[in-house]
Parts: C-alpha cells; structure tokens; sequence
C-alpha cells in the first residue's frame, strides 16, 4: 500500500530550502528540515533541492538512503522510537516492542495501515539512566512496561486499530 500523498504543496520545499545559502555544505541540514516538515522526503522535494543546489538527483538520492533518520517513504503521523541499547534491551525492551506491535499491527520499520503510527528501534536513546525508553515524535517516555504502551499510544490516537 503507498501512503504517497496525492496532493502535497511543495511550497513548503521552498520555504525550507530558501532558509539556506545555495552551497551544498548545507545539504544535510536541507534534507533533515525537509523530513521534518513532510515526516519523510518527497521524491518532488528532492528535485526542486537538485535544482536549488545544481546537484545531481543522483547524489541527493545517495544521501537520503544512507541516513537512517531520513526517510524517502511516508512515515505515519506519529513516529515511535523504541530503544533496544544494551541498557533497555537488558530491560526489556524488546516486551515493549512486542506489546507495540500487538497493539497496532505493526513491525519496526513499517506504518499502521492507517497512517498514523511509523515503529522503529533504536540502538540508543541516550537516556540509559530511565530505561527502557520510548520516544513518540519528541516526547520521551521513561521506565516503560508492557502495561503503560496502551495509555501511551492512547495519547496519539485514541483508540488503536480497532484493538481493544
């Protein structure tokens, strides 16, 4: 199923990109503003930033599937990071995944069919000292059990795909 959204205004494209100099040094930080203003990169932000920056498509494409904070498919609404460093994994993280998983049908690196939740792990948070850890968008959840993920999913949605 493509979630590609059939109707993107890629005025925002500009504006990101127009914040910036038109030097390829700032390519990265371009293509992070633009994950963050569509929650992945758009295969039309790439070719107004090849012509902004007089790159080949080519190189942008290279650098957009390198990093794995950026993303050329949608990722849902709501991005949840689970943790699985040495400190959660020894934690329990990988309960709390499952416990994810059940409740929205999803595994790491997929989107609820409904868009609103994108899965991932992690290798480390930075935030050993409350494991296991969560993020959802930039909130950071600490000390997390499998009887807390409901309640806090519940805080992105409501009700999770139809579960109960």
């Amino acid at each position: 199923m493509s979630m590609e959204k059939t109707s993107i205004d890629f005025s925002s494209t500009h504006k990101v990109i127009q914040k910036y100099p038109q030097e390829k040094r700032y390519t990265l930080a371009i293509l992070q503003d633009i994950q963050r203003e569509y929650n992945y990169i758009p295969r039309e932000a790439l070719l107004i930033l090849a012509k902004y920056l007089d790159t080949p498509l080519s190189k942008l494409y290279s650098m957009a599937t390198f990093y794995k904070a950026l993303s050329l498919t949608p990722k849902g609404d709501n991005i949840i990071k689970v943790c699985d460093g040495t400190a959660c994994h020894i934690r329990s993280s990988m309960i709390i995944i499952d416990e994810i998983e059940k409740s929205l049908h999803i595994k790491p690196g997929e989107t609820s069919a409904d868009g609103r939740f994108s899965l991932e792990t992690v290798n480390c948070l930075g935030s050993c000292a409350i494991a296991p850890v969560i993020v959802v968008n930039e909130t950071y959840y600490g000390k997390v059990t499998a009887a807390r993920i409901r309640e806090i999913l519940g805080e992105y949605g409501g009700e999770l795909n139809g579960c109960e």
